[in-house]
């Protein structure tokens, strides 16, 4: 089988929640990585992502950019079950609680970037009240559907406990697990998963 190639950094979640799909379908070995500094002045990452952004995943069939398309390609490639259902009962579930925990990613990443990236004089603290708010709601909201998806190892899922590690590694002051206890002990547990273990974010 053909090599895939995949455009990382390793502390983005988005680039976890590809490498954790990619494990979780078997197509993990099949993956070479292959970094890039977005933020560097010369980074190369335009030429495969004219956006500018990792992940993006390289294969015979081209080019794949953005974490849920690299998914839906991964997907594609082995015999095992899908992890993106087909049957319309599990699919729409599937991708209402999938754009929950990608809003929260993104929430979270550009609560990082300004507070990270812009120079601390420029810093909006309304700009990170509203990112943390939204980080807030949302999970309230999964909290309370958590036995929907208690069982399930599928996108949405893979993505929210890549979500809540984000969390954990980059706004650990927000407490995510506070007055959630459904969320946390079912984070506890999925989180054990080799597939989680094994692409832990790192600086």
């Amino acid at each position: 089988m053909s090599p895939l190639q995949l455009r990382y950094a390793p502390a983005s979640p988005f680039v976890r929640k590809v490498l954790v799909f990619a494990h979780e379908t078997g197509l993990a070995e099949r993956i070479e990585l292959a970094p890039a500094d977005v933020w560097a002045p010369d980074s190369d990452i335009l030429r495969d992502n004219p956006l500018g952004k990792v992940p993006a995943l390289i294969g015979p069939d081209g080019t794949f950019i953005g974490s849920t398309l690299c998914c839906e390609y991964l997907d594609s490639l082995h015999d095992g079950p899908h992890r993106i259902p087909v049957n319309p009962a599990e699919r729409w579930p599937m991708l209402q609680l999938h754009a929950l925990a990608d809003g929260i990613m993104e929430a979270a990443v550009a609560y990082v970037i300004e507070r990270l990236r812009r120079p601390p004089a420029f810093v909006y603290g309304g700009y990170l009240d509203r990112q943390a708010s939204k980080i807030s709601c949302t999970l309230d909201a999964i909290e309370i559907g958590v036995s929907a998806f208690r069982e399930l190892v599928d996108l949405a899922t893979i993505t929210l406990a890549c979500a809540l590690g984000y969390l954990d590694f980059r706004l650990p002051q927000l407490e995510w697990r506070r007055g959630r206890p459904e969320l946390a002990q079912w984070e506890t547990a999925f989180s054990a998963r080799p597939s989680l273990m094994a692409t832990l974010p790192h600086l």
